[in-house]
């Protein structure tokens, strides 16, 4: 039988696939040749291939190897450049240089090698054919001024029909209020979303997430794009947007945050998320929506910023088990259990839960905040009551287990004076666990995201000192969220280098993650903004102030 021949065969079989079924890792398709294929948080689409085209693939997939391998490789960094940059590094002093050693500055240095990709000044594997055209910047070098690259059209200029879809499927607009409908979502997410390199965990994004999430003040349903087999009308793609008013430096920017791109793993020959982006954005111009934010796991040219991932150990034990961590050679499990230990109670006086009665004062003082950082969501009144209190879940703490309701997704905190009863900070994380792929002993690791956080201490100006006090006081409010996080049975307390996030983490005993997530803006051009690194002379992290769900 020839190749065709066996291709067809197996179309109705990959068509009819439940849901439920697990797929081999190799399926997932993300070893294809990289100017095939588009990604959005970590989904990839990769094109169909041929018995000519694998071999051209086989040959391409071998350079890009070696690329990476030549870029992650330590022998390519000569000790004299490392012995070189260690040498100004403490000549320079400050807390970079007591923290500074020959191992450490080896690895910086290959980040930044790693970073000429990340910043699109080399490719790995050929070029990229951007499916989702005009990102942050055109052209060589930062752009000399923010604006959009192409203008907006008049509604009766924008495509009126869907885009064409393979035969067999068709198009399916999801109403997330629905259970039955959010349950689909869930299904789908939660058996072929983003997994890490070792696909020892996926996201598991729970249905009261996923309406948290979808469903914010003045959100589209047309949106929350689907895509259906015809035959039995199992959704086996999904793609979402929500509106937002974003300040990108000077310019607020009425967009759409797009996520959850996830196409079933059997189907990533079908090339539908190329398909998904064009009419999640057809959808949004016929709204007058012209701008997008979205992160990417992956490289694709160029995104406006970098972020990497920060991991606080919790629950030590498990982690080891599940292989997320791993006991250092100069330490044992007892030892690191105890150096990771969180302490038993808050230290702020004055905190307690944000309640209704908070909103108008945790929107004020948001806003004013916010101010610190270059590119931030605008937030009224009525979202910021649903980012922090609609996701509070039901009944008494405790309820839904140790230090928690039932179906709750947030965790909202704030201090109130007690002399004056003005609100002068507040915190919140969200809860999305993973699922710890093949282990039957800890099949969930249940893992904290930090979210939003302000404090009056950041609006009495700039200053080393200023700096300093704000940067104790984030210790002690992000210190307090991981005694909370502890007692709810977190295992896990993630963050992100942006905001005011990079002074602090380190000293909360924070590690290094090996993850970095990457910001696009669709259709809008700025200079880099601070993530990862220093940008213009803006510090780490102050030129984020977004956090992507």
């Amino acid at each position: 039988m020839s190749a065709p021949q066996k291709q067809k065969e197996k179309i109705p079989e990959i068509i009819d696939t439940t849901i439920d079924a697990d797929v081999s890792d190799n399926e997932s398709g993300s070893d294809v040749e990289e100017h095939d294929q588009f990604a959005v948080d970590g989904v990839t689409a990769p094109a169909p291939s041929t018995s000519t085209s694998q071999k051209k693939k086989k040959k391409k997939k071998s350079k890009a190897k070696k690329l990476l391998n030549a870029i992650r490789g330590k022998d390519e960094i000569p000790q004299a450049v490392v012995d070189q940059v260690l040498d100004k590094v403490k000549a320079e002093g400050g807390a970079a240089a007591s923290e500074a050693n020959a191992e450490n500055v080896r690895e910086a240095l290959q980040q930044m090698k790693i970073m000429d990709v990340v910043k699109g000044k080399a490719g790995i594997g050929g070029s990229i054919r951007r499916t989702w055209e005009n990102t942050s910047s055109t052209g060589e070098g930062p752009p000399i001024e923010d604006g959009y690259i192409e203008p907006s059209k008049p509604r009766a200029e924008v495509r009126q029909e869907p885009f064409p879809l393979p035969k067999d499927f068709e198009w399916s607009t999801l109403d997330i209020s629905d259970p039955v409908q959010i349950k689909e979502v869930y299904d789908l997410l939660s058996l072929n979303y983003i997994e890490d390199d070792q696909a020892a965990f996926r996201f598991q994004y729970s249905a009261e997430f996923l309406a948290w999430a979808l469903m914010p003040p003045g959100y589209h349903k047309e949106w929350h794009v689907g895509v259906r087999v015809s035959s039995n009308k199992k959704l086996v793609a999904f793609i979402s947007g929500i509106p937002m008013n974003l300040r990108i430096r000077k310019h607020v920017v009425p967009l759409v945050e797009i996520n959850y791109l996830c196409v079933h793993k059997k189907l990533r020959s079908k090339r539908l998320a190329p398909v998904l982006i064009k009419e999640v954005t057809r959808q949004c111009h016929l709204k007058g929506i012209f701008q997008a934010i979205y992160t990417a796991g992956i490289v694709i040219p160029t995104p406006v910023s970098v972020c990497r991932y920060y991991h606080r150990l919790l629950n030590i034990p498990k982690l080891v088990d599940t292989r997320f961590c791993y006991v250092p050679r100069h330490m044992t499990l007892a030892r690191m259990t105890r150096v990771n230990k969180v302490t038993s109670s808050t230290s702020l006086p004055g905190l307690r839960e944000m309640e209704e009665k908070d909103i108008a004062a945790v929107a004020e003082l948001y806003t004013q905040y916010m101010k610190r950082f270059d590119m931030i969501p605008m937030f009224d009144v009525e979202e910021i009551r649903h980012h922090f209190l609609s996701g509070k879940g039901q009944g008494e703490i405790g309820s839904g287990g140790v230090g928690r309701r039932q179906k709750q997704v947030t965790w909202s905190y704030v201090v109130e004076d007690r002399e004056t009863g003005k609100i002068t900070d507040f915190f919140s994380f969200y809860s999305l666990p993973s699922t710890v792929i093949g282990n039957t002993t800890y099949p969930l690791l249940e893992a904290a995201y930090l979210y939003y956080y302000a404090s009056n201490v950041g609006l009495k100006g700039e200053g080393a000192e200023q700096d300093e006090a704000l940067k104790k006081r984030l210790m002690a409010l992000v210190g307090d969220a991981l005694v909370i996080a502890n007692e709810a049975k977190f295992d896990v307390f993630n963050a992100l280098s942006l905001m005011d996030n990079a002074p602090i983490l380190q000293d909360l005993k924070f590690g290094l993650g090996d993850g970095f997530l990457n910001f696009y803006l669709y259709n809008w051009r700025t200079a880099p903004l601070a993530g990862l690194n220093i940008e213009g002379g803006i510090p780490a992290g102050r030129g984020i102030g977004i956090v992507m769900l």
